[in-house]
């Protein structure tokens, strides 16, 4: 009977002839590793030169990565807050921006000094292919990978469909979580052996979990208890569940915010369902090595019967090469690999598994931590060389394989049959040319044919699949300088009613180019930030129900014209309890109406028209409000004089006032959004901070107070409990890795 081993040193793996171990490459190969997968990167960028400015990316990520970058320029730290933004500016509780992690703030600076998004964004996302490719790397070769099969598998990863076409091009803070976890890995792993002190594999955990992805999160977690099993020896596991709770200290940074803003979130769901988005299937597996494959998988669109991208591609040579492996390496081995089985069936069962789950939703997304799994595994069998015996058995079973490949990527999408044909003689050739070059001279060229074809299947894919067609194809500008005219365009706070899908859509879920004339006068989620625009329109991933409510917004800051057609702009004057509109209290200067919507706005009483295009009808205000300066103060109850109102930081604001000729009760409003975590106090003295309309801060003053100072101020909830449990994390880490080091049998590893 077979036991798992207890020890905390991982036997060595059956010692071999290979000339490619020598200690001259290993930095070496790394570094050729990094230097390839940043060329590769801009591949895509020379067929379409926005591929990595896209979607979500363009909507949503790089225009407030630019904002965020200013901000830190001007020493203004931390981000917690930002007021314009309106609905996506709770950067803390919205989480995806990570701005508790290090890199990305560097490389929100980094933005900040592009003059055109898109090619920022080629930048940044080719560091955190460049960031994955290293931890694939070093997270095979601790499997006892071999440099050259290590090399192979990490080049070829960061090109495998979802994670170039999802993640690198569209969902970057899924990169940014993903690209670490093998990294953390890594580095857990080699704590468990005792090799190296808690503080490494502490540091990865902590640049994962602050990208504020939950995906990230729950691939440390995983990873964790994967290990507890594979090392069940006392000293290793109290060694990881240290880790665990130091990385666990870190997530409450982040975390808790989110989770205390559930009750005015609408991303609060716990539903469990299926509704077939996003969900592959057993049978999209077998085509993962063809690059013409587009799978069976209902996406976006209501009308969606396929992808338009290979989404399920992993590399070229994995499928084809399968009868070429010496599979006896994982009898020999398969206690030192539990590990990576366990981990690799766990996301492969969840990516076959509902499209909602709590948090989690489209299991396509868990795709890319099943191939890494399935890419360490396949290191490990390379490295053992190319079996030399059965030339005629394995040949026909390759042909077979590729055979049923193409049938299956044919039957998916018949209208591209030439470029299956293309892609299978593709496959074959370099099949036939890795067995010959294995055959004739070893492993050192095979890899540069491994490299050659994967480079090859790459150029194709652009070519044939310049971008993923299953999400919006927004198209907006990328030049900083174009994007900057709407600061003078639309002075102070801007209300925009407008709706994304009579640019972009017809019909029901038939994605058009959008007219990029459109771009001159209407944007969208968070590209106003660029120029600085203090407007409603933003992208939120969590939203606030309050202020969706008034003026029927939606998640990217457009209005809900199929649920309330004309609401938004009609809201914006409705009575409130204020005895003010909700465009006197949001302080709105500027509206931009868009014609499709409302062809001719009414002119309310104080407003004119300032400019009218074919797309838009823009008002501004002619008739003064208050002037308190530039904060956010927006409403006094009428006759209360305000001597003062300043703004120190986006989370603080002191008002010095005077009750004057007011009669009653006192009370301000503020154009803020009541996000849990606000306090007030009137020289000292607590007082309530409720919703006002539209869920707008209002403070309702004691009746014995005629004149003082209010300061308001906002922490988001658990805050300081995150930082004493990041800081508690941090500290445990550095006093677990001293004494490590200081213990009996402490070594030290070697990545390379």
């Amino acid at each position: 009977m077979t036991t798992v081993p207890t020890s905390t040193d991982e036997p060595a793996a059956p010692a071999e002839k290979r000339e490619y171990e020598k200690p001259v490459l290993s930095i070496g190969v790394p570094v050729g590793v990094v230097v390839l997968v940043a060329v590769l990167s801009q591949i895509p960028v020379l067929v379409n030169r926005v591929f990595y400015y896209w979607d979500d990316s363009a909507a949503q990520f790089l225009p407030m990565w630019y904002r965020l970058g200013q901000r830190l320029l001007s020493g203004d730290f931390p981000l917690l807050l930002d007021t314009e933004a309106w609905i996506g500016g709770n950067l803390t509780a919205e989480a995806m921006f990570g701005v508790w992690n290090p890199v990305n703030l560097l490389n929100y600076v980094l933005v900040a000094n592009f003059d055109d998004l898109a090619s920022a964004g080629a930048v940044v996302k080719a560091e955190f292919l460049v960031i994955l490719a290293l931890g694939v790397y070093f997270l095979a070769r601790e499997y006892g990978a071999s440099r050259w099969a290590c090399s192979a598998v990490a080049v070829a990863m960061p090109f495998s469909g979802f994670t170039l076409y999802f993640e690198a091009s569209i969902w970057i803070a899924g990169l940014m979580a993903f690209a670490w976890v093998p990294h953390f890995w890594w580095a857990a792993r080699k704590l468990a052996r005792g090799r190296i002190g808690t503080i490494w594999p502490f540091l990865f955990g902590a640049l994962c979990v602050t990208v504020g992805n939950p995906y990230g999160l729950l691939g440390v977690g995983l990873v964790l208890l994967v290990l507890m099993i594979e090392f069940r020896a006392r000293k290793a596991v109290v060694r990881l569940f240290a880790l665990g709770a130091t990385v666990g200290g870190v997530a409450l940074l982040v975390f808790l915010p989110l989770l205390g803003n559930s009750k005015v979130s609408w991303r609060n769901s716990k539903e469990l369902f299926n509704n077939t988005q996003l969900v592959p299937s057993l049978q999209d597996y077998l085509s993962s090595s063809l690059p013409s494959h587009v799978p069976d998988i209902h996406s976006f669109s209501t009308i969606s019967v396929r992808m338009t991208f290979p989404a399920m591609y992993l590399a070229w040579f994995v499928v084809p090469l399968l009868a070429w492996l010496d599979w006896s390496v994982l009898r020999q081995r398969w206690r030192q690999l539990l590990g990576v089985l366990v981990i690799g069936g766990v996301y492969l069962v969840a990516t076959l598994g509902p499209s909602n789950f709590w948090m989690f939703r489209w299991p396509l997304r868990l795709v890319e931590y099943f191939y890494l799994a399935v890419m360490v595994l396949f290191a490990v069998l390379l490295s053992a060389g190319l079996r030399r015996d059965h030339l005629r058995r394995r040949a026909w079973t390759t042909v077979g394989a590729l055979a049923v490949t193409a049938y299956l990527s044919f039957s998916s999408w018949p209208k591209i049959a030439a470029w299956h044909i293309v892609s299978v003689l593709l496959l074959g050739v370099l099949v036939a040319l890795s067995v010959i070059v294995f055959r004739r001279w070893g492993s050192r060229p095979l890899v540069a044919v491994l490299h050659v074809g994967t480079a090859a299947a790459l150029l194709l894919q652009v070519v044939w699949f310049p971008i993923n067609r299953d999400v919006a194809p927004y198209g907006f500008p990328s030049s900083v300088a174009e994007l900057k005219t709407f600061a003078s365009r639309y002075p102070g706070t801007m209300v925009q009613v407008a709706d994304r899908d009579p640019v972009i859509y017809r019909g029901k879920g038939q994605f058009l180019e959008p007219d990029t004339a459109v771009w001159r006068d209407i944007l969208f989620g968070n590209v106003y930030r660029v120029a600085g625009v203090d407007t409603t329109t933003s992208y939120s991933g969590m939203g606030f129900k309050p202020f969706h409510k008034a003026l029927c917004l939606n998640d990217y800051g457009g209005a809900k014209v199929r649920e309330c057609p004309g609401d938004t702009f009609a809201n914006l004057w409705a009575p409130t309890e204020a005895g003010v509109p909700l465009a006197d209290l949001i302080k709105v200067r500027t509206i931009v109406v868009q014609r499709a919507l409302i062809d001719s706005p009414h002119v309310p009483p104080g407003w004119t028209v300032a400019e009218r295009t074919n797309f838009v009808t823009v008002l501004r205000r002619v008739r003064d409000m208050p002037d308190w300066g530039s904060a956010r103060l927006s409403r006094t109850t009428p006759g209360m004089k305000v001597v003062e109102d300043a703004m120190p930081a986006q989370h603080k604001e002191s008002v010095a006032f005077e009750r004057g000729a007011a009669r009653g009760p006192l009370s301000l409003t503020f154009a803020r959004l009541n996000w849990p975590g606000y306090k007030a106090t009137v020289d000292g003295r607590p007082v309530e901070v409720r919703n006002g309309p539209g869920g707008l801060v209002t403070v309702d003053l004691p009746a014995d107070v005629s004149a003082g100072r209010l300061n308001l101020t906002w922490t988001p909830p658990g805050l300081w409990i995150g930082l004493a449990g990041a800081a508690a994390g941090l500290l445990a880490a550095l006093v677990l890795t001293v004494l490590q080091r200081r213990g009996p049998g402490a070594k030290a590893g070697n990545p390379g």
